[in-house]
């Protein structure tokens, strides 16, 4: 019974050590140490002020959060640039009264990705996501920010998926 336990126990061994190169963010090795992400310009036709610097900082936290790379100011084995180029509010559906029902945001980045150790990783990438909310509600304060969070949250989780992730 001793015998079978042992070979259990060295079998279990072989199979975890197969898993050494996946970790939990869907990354594979990253030759990479650094990484730095530029400031994204706010090149829309219409400003709101701050999503600019939001959105860069968003970008820098999700990647800190999901690697081990190291956040400089120069000279990164890995690059993230780019600029905001759309930020607008349209309608989506009326009323019968041609009231807006449903208006929908809509940010659009664009990224261009350098990676210094390989080449062949590198990509300009247009990056774009929306939050709809009832026609009867104004984007301000809170709820404004709450929905660009929400669209920050899902273009950086798409810009890393495609940079880092290769999904």
């Amino acid at each position: 019974m001793k015998k079978i336990y042992s070979l259990l126990a060295l079998i279990s061994l072989f199979m975890l050590s197969g898993c050494s190169v996946y970790n939990f963010t869907g990354t594979g090795k990253i030759d990479a140490k650094t990484f730095q992400v530029n400031f994204f310009q706010n090149n829309a036709d219409l400003i709101e002020p701050g999503i600019d610097r939001d959105f860069t900082l968003a970008l820098q936290d999700l990647i800190q959060n999901q690697t081990n790379l190291n956040l400089v100011s120069n000279g990164g084995d890995l690059v993230y640039e780019g600029e905001i180029v759309d930020y607008r509010t349209t309608p989506m559906t009326a009323t019968a009264d041609q009231q807006a029902a449903q208006n929908r945001l809509t940010i659009r980045i664009n990224v261009r990705f350098t990676n210094k150790k390989k080449e062949s990783d590198d990509f300009e990438k247009t990056f774009e996501f929306y939050k709809d909310y009832p026609g009867t509600q104004q984007l301000v304060g809170s709820s404004l920010n709450a929905a660009i969070k929400e669209i920050y949250d899902r273009i950086t989780q798409d810009i890393f998926n495609d940079s880092l992730a290769k999904w």
